[in-house]
């Protein structure tokens, strides 16, 4: 069904392309160090983010924007295939790259590509064409739950074993908030609530590495230079920054002390260097864009726009949430890149074409 159209919201986009530039500005400053030592370049990372991630984030953007919403249901099959297959391709020796102990990219020639981000995107879309479909059947366990978990399950499972328990939470969140908005009975939500809880706990107690983190949580001031140090190291980044910072490219820790300064941790840098007021800037910003993002869904004219919506919102909230959460010790620490701002093309892709979504679904609400 076509749906008039109007304008797109505007202050979501001034939002999201000023968390863009200023992602690439801290990029420049959090990467200096490491691309000097490493690329005798001191601009190597930012000017890889500039080509390989905002340029062909642009032109995702733009597909995302122009292209009919609804068009997206024909790819929703597609998408969560190609999602599946990259993440096998993943464990393929001569493909997979492994950083870290975890298997999470596919590197072909100079260029990597992180299919968990694409997984996030495929999801999303499926997710939304699927249970538009189920119509009133939507309460039905049996049509309804059953498939949601089976797609849920497989990804998940795709994922842990690489492993990645941050994208995997991202994942399951954004699956939860979908199938409420979906209408999803009660008693089916609490009963996929608990069995994740479950399956979580299991997950966590066999494994060393996962107890380790948890131990670091709970106690981030023990072994500081064992298995506390990254936490305690962003800890001290943050708090060295107090209220004004120590000056955009000032930052101590970014000189080898703390690791991915400008990937996973980069919130910890520029923490130190713009200082807590000018954080709360970059707060209100995903704020606005939350906002604004629930809102579109909230008065999308129908209800593959609206979980789409639902989707893509609950995406950028729940990954800022957990990269911000992790790197101040509110959360176990887990390896999640800062939406829009992290280094990483292909995060930064994705989230790019999925605004452009969000975007094209805000040109067909009734203002």
């Amino acid at each position: 069904m076509a749906h008039a159209k109007g304008r797109a919201d505007g202050i979501l986009l001034v939002a999201i392309f000023g968390l863009v530039v200023f992602g690439l500005i801290m990029v420049g400053s959090a990467s200096s160090v490491l691309a000097e030592q490493f690329r005798d370049d001191p601009f190597y990372f930012l000017k890889h983010q500039l080509l390989y991630g905002f340029l062909f984030g642009v032109v995702a953007f733009l597909i995302g924007f122009y292209t009919p919403y609804t068009k997206l249901r024909t790819v929703a099959v597609p998408a969560i295939l190609m999602a599946l297959v990259l993440l096998v391709l993943v464990f393929v020796p001569g493909l997979k790259v492994v950083s870290g102990g975890s298997a999470r990219w596919i590197g072909v020639g100079p260029i990597t590509v992180q299919p968990s981000e694409i997984a996030k995107l495929g999801f999303i879309l499926y997710l939304a064409a699927l249970l538009e479909r189920k119509g009133s059947d939507i309460k039905d366990f049996k049509k309804s739950v059953v498939p949601f978990l089976v797609i849920t399950g497989v990804i998940s499972l795709l994922i842990i074993l690489q492993p990645d328990i941050g994208t995997l939470f991202t994942i399951t969140v954004i699956g939860a908030t979908m199938v409420f908005s979906a209408g999803f009975r009660l008693r089916h939500l609490a009963l996929i609530g608990l069995g994740g809880v479950a399956a979580f706990s299991i997950l966590v107690s066999t494994a060393q590495y996962r107890l380790a983190r948890l131990f670091v949580y709970l106690h981030p001031e023990l072994d500081p230079q064992g298995i506390g140090y990254q936490i305690n190291q962003a800890l001290l980044a943050v708090g060295t920054g107090g209220l004004w910072g120590l000056g955009f490219g000032r930052s101590r820790q970014k000189y080898s002390y703390l690791p991915e300064p400008a990937g996973d941790t980069i919130f910890a840098i520029m923490s130190e260097e713009l200082g807590f007021i000018r954080i709360l800037i970059l707060l209100l910003t995903f704020a606005v864009i939350v906002y604004r993002g629930y809102k579109i869904a909230e008065a999308a004219p129908d209800t593959f726009g609206r979980l789409l919506a639902t989707g893509i919102t609950s995406w950028i909230l729940i990954q800022a949430f957990v990269n911000m959460a992790s790197v101040l010790a509110i959360t176990p620490l887990t390896g999640i890149p800062l939406p829009f701002i992290s280094y990483g093309g292909s995060a930064l892709i994705t989230l790019l074409f999925a605004s452009g979504v969000l975007l094209n679904i805000s040109k067909h609400i009734s203002k």
